[in-house]
């Protein structure tokens, strides 16, 4: 299950624009505080939005999971969003595990949402089985998806250095 952008209050995008090919899938982290509840993640994934309209025209990623467990609609499945540059934004799937994974990797229920999108993404078609894993740092110079967290990707199945 997600939390809906209606449940987490969400503002309304500025514009939207559909994504074809879903091929790619890029793990980010957010930097920031962890969330390990409800109440606190849905606060961290308005702030993240709050930030993200004032660049861009809604929140850059499709999902966001705190580790409370749960996953929270950025732009969903099929909206491309702002989260790896245009050469990915358009062919890609953006997931944000809301934290800094610098140090330390986002906890046992957080790891097993992020696998659970990607198996919904699977099985619902709108991620192809023959996907690739990248973290963000594969696709754009940057730190993110933090040290420990890009350990931790580089082990799951369809992991993918070179896009």
């Amino acid at each position: 299950s997600v939390i809906s952008r209606s449940e987490w209050g969400a503002r309304a995008p500025k514009s939207t624009q559909t994504i074809g090919s879903r091929v790619r899938y890029i793990i980010h982290h957010s930097t920031g505080p962890s969330c390990f509840s409800r109440s606190a993640c849905v606060s961290r994934v308005r702030s993240i939005q709050n930030y993200h309209l004032s660049k861009w025209d809604d929140i850059g990623y499709n999902f966001l999971v705190g580790e409370d467990g749960n996953a929270y609609e950025g732009r969903g499945w099929n909206i491309k969003g702002a989260h790896a540059g245009p050469l990915y934004n358009s062919n890609s799937i953006g997931i944000c595990v809301i934290g800094d994974f610098t140090s330390s990797s986002p906890n046992a229920a957080a790891l097993r949402k992020v696998q659970a999108l990607i198996k919904c993404g699977v099985d619902s078609g709108n991620l192809t089985a023959t996907y690739k894993l990248h973290g963000h740092r594969d696709v754009s110079n940057t730190e993110c998806n933090g040290d420990r967290f890009y350990r931790v990707i580089t082990e799951w199945p369809n992991y993918s250095r070179t896009p």
